[in-house]
């Protein structure tokens, strides 16, 4: 087993993206300041990525108000990216970047990467603003994930992020309770 990626900076990082009809290099840099969600998947043209991905389409905007890029990620080209885009009517909705990972450098740093594949495994990392991953989950490639989860999740993080003398319980939502962890707490809950 290899150590957490919790609380450990993004790595540097160049790569080619589809986004909005257009190809762009999309480097760390552009993280710096803001939320951001690495949404790693196996392959463009499959059979539960494109089903998540437009899952994470829907919830763009709500993200996007929240402060939170996404990026999704494979092993494909931004070429590739493109031609599913044009193909699959799922696809079209989206309006984030597809960051395109030939080489195997971000699914690695990641630890996502299937060497035997060269593919990636469902791997979701949540990136603060000073650029430390938060959140990092990775599923097996026959379990899909969801948007609505994740986005908890993000709440959760930038909840305590602002407020960091409390924590989210179990399936804290926002305006829920939260705890403040001290003595008086211990063997109570």
């Amino acid at each position: 087993m290899s150590a957490t990626l919790i609380n450990t900076k993004v790595p540097d990082f160049s790569v080619q993206a589809y986004v909005n009809n257009n190809f762009k290099t999309v480097t760390q840099e552009e993280l710096k300041g803001k939320w951001s969600i690495f949404f790693f998947y196996p392959a463009d043209f499959t059979f539960v990525c494109p089903t998540e991905l437009g899952d994470m389409a829907d919830k763009y905007q709500a993200f996007q108000k929240m402060g939170v890029e996404i990026y999704s990620v494979s092993t494909d080209t931004h070429f590739v990216h493109k031609a599913w885009h044009d193909a699959s009517d799922t696809i079209k909705k989206i309006k984030y970047p597809m960051l395109a990972d030939p080489t195997g450098h971000l699914t690695r740093a990641f630890g996502v990467h299937i060497e035997e594949e060269g593919l990636a495994y469902r791997g979701t990392f949540l990136v603060n603003p000073e650029g430390l991953i938060k959140l990092a989950e990775i599923n097996d490639n026959g379990i899909g994930r969801n948007a609505d989860e994740l986005m908890r999740k993000v709440q959760a993080a930038q909840f305590i992020a602002a407020h960091p003398n409390e924590v989210c319980p179990a399936k804290w939502t926002p305006g829920g309770d939260t705890l403040k962890p001290g003595l008086d707490l211990i063997g109570k809950i």
